[in-house]
């Protein structure tokens, strides 16, 4: 562990909770709303991380109100009940607070919809651990990972070379790349081995206890 503690961005989903219920519910439910066929489990895992108005952008071709009637139905059912269909991590409730207590300041940095993912945050018994939470706008301008990575810097007045990005997907990694930040791969979410490691992952965790020495 470094002298000076750094300052650690956490993904959340795959990272810090396995939120693949409510998310995979909320396209479900958004596909049958629209009666669109509904792609395969599979492809639905894959759209876990990404921003989702860009998922959707592809899957309907570009067409805009389609996009926008899309998450409308999405964030419809996730303010109802998606948010809360989730479960932590085995390992990450009792990490966190060790690496706070160890003098780690910890900060969320999500493409999850900043407004849902302060709600997640703030009922995690461990939520307290964070002092800022930051996630994608209600316009999509800012949802991708080195914006809101960007965006986290600015709110914590850090330098890139004092935190870390953790997470499970390749655009935590990326984001951590556009921006001189050291990264965290993470091995018990979305992504895989292959995928951090293409991406560029300065080192992998393979479970959250993993943490307390990487860092």
């Amino acid at each position: 562990m470094s002298a000076t503690p750094a300052t650690l961005f956490f993904d959340m989903d795959g990272t810090l909770i396995d939120s693949e219920p409510g998310i995979v519910g909320g396209i479900v439910h958004t596909f049958d709303r629209l009666g669109q066929m509904l792609p395969s489990m599979d492809q639905l895992r894959g759209w876990i991380g990404p921003p989702l108005r860009d998922s959707f952008h592809e899957r309907f071709d570009g067409d805009e109100a389609m996009v926008e009637q899309a998450l409308a139905l999405y964030r419809e059912r996730y303010d109802a009940v998606g948010w809360t269909e989730h479960s932590v991590f085995p390992g990450i409730a009792e990490v966190i607070p060790a690496l706070r207590a160890a003098g780690h300041r910890l900060a969320v940095v999500t493409s999850k919809n900043e407004r849902f993912a302060r709600r997640i945050v703030e009922h995690l018994p461990f939520g307290g651990c964070f002092e800022e939470v930051v996630g994608a706008s209600d316009d999509g301008a800012r949802r991708f990972k080195p914006d809101l990575v960007a965006e986290a810097l600015r709110r914590t007045h850090l330098a890139p070379a004092d935190c870390i990005m953790i997470g499970d997907r390749r655009m935590d990694i990326e984001g951590a790349r556009a921006h001189g930040l050291r990264s965290i791969g993470v091995l018990w979410g979305f992504g895989d081995e292959a995928e951090l490691t293409r991406a560029g992952a300065d080192v992998l965790a393979k479970q959250p206890g993993d943490l307390l020495t990487l860092v």
